[in-house]
């Protein structure tokens, strides 16, 4: 079955978490390409700066500024979008990954990542559905992670979460086709972001930001279920996670990583 593949022409593109790291360098990359680019944040003055610095490219940014975790607020927002343009392309990346204190498991911070990671993503998907499957078509991307594939330490609340919005984009993926919407999983490995910058661990094959948004939005524009990268460290965590838990166990004890 061929799946639609969204393009300039056929409407906007509707970008979350663009205030800062892989949203704002995504939303920039498809004004790049051609793209009306609907930008949402809570963080107003960068959303009004990111517009600024997308001027005179081929597409432009306009400024959304709306809570993910605000389902109503969402739904309205995705509304008024359309009233102005039908949104052809939906990349939801707002999220985030906040540790609680070490006697405090499941506390204040990892239902906030849960709140962001996983109920954002479910409030953006229900417009977006929606109105992509009362069309026709229409595409949505879910940003992952490649830690989503299975447990590692020190991700005791991001790496449940990502795992959570992969298995969403699957199960969701059976419904959209049959209405003619593509859904994809994007699954980036680390990236110098400010997400990144404050890690205490090795952050192995890290990617620049730039080369990373060239890379999703590549993957958006080809198709495909998964967009991942970069290629040798999701074969890595592939192959890790494959292994009997014995030996996933010994492994991480013998690199000293807690």
């Amino acid at each position: 079955m061929t799946l639609y593949r969204a393009k300039p022409a056929d409407g906007a593109a509707w970008v979350t978490g663009a205030s800062s790291g892989l949203g704002r360098g995504t939303a920039l990359e498809l004004a790049r390409r051609g793209f009306t680019v609907y930008a949402t944040a809570r963080r107003v003055d960068e959303l009004e700066q990111l517009a600024i610095e997308a001027e005179g490219l081929p597409g432009q940014i306009v400024p959304a500024p709306c809570d993910v975790t605000d389902r109503d607020l969402i739904e309205q927002l995705y509304a008024e979008i359309e009233a102005e343009t039908p949104i052809a392309l939906a990349v939801l990346n707002a999220g985030g990954g906040w540790r609680d204190a070490s006697d405090d498991f499941g506390g204040d911070n990892f239902q906030r990542t849960f709140a962001v990671n996983v109920q954002g993503v479910a409030n953006c998907v229900h417009p977006a559905l929606n109105a992509m499957r009362a069309r026709g078509l229409g595409q949505i991307a879910i940003v992952g992670s490649l830690i989503g594939y299975g447990g590692v330490p020190n991700a005791y609340a991001y790496g449940p979460s990502k795992a959570a919005v992969i298995s969403l984009a699957v199960g969701l993926r059976f419904e959209a086709e049959r209405h003619g919407v593509r859904v994809q999983i994007v699954n980036p490995g680390y990236v110098k972001t400010a997400l990144t910058a404050g890690n205490r661990y090795p952050t192995p094959f890290i990617v620049e930001c730039d080369k990373a948004v060239r890379r999703i939005c590549d993957g958006l524009a080809r198709g495909g279920f998964e967009v991942r990268f970069p290629r040798r460290f999701a074969l890595l965590v592939r192959l890790v996670q494959s292994l009997p838990y014995p030996l996933f166990f010994a492994l991480f004890r013998a690199l000293k990583v807690r």
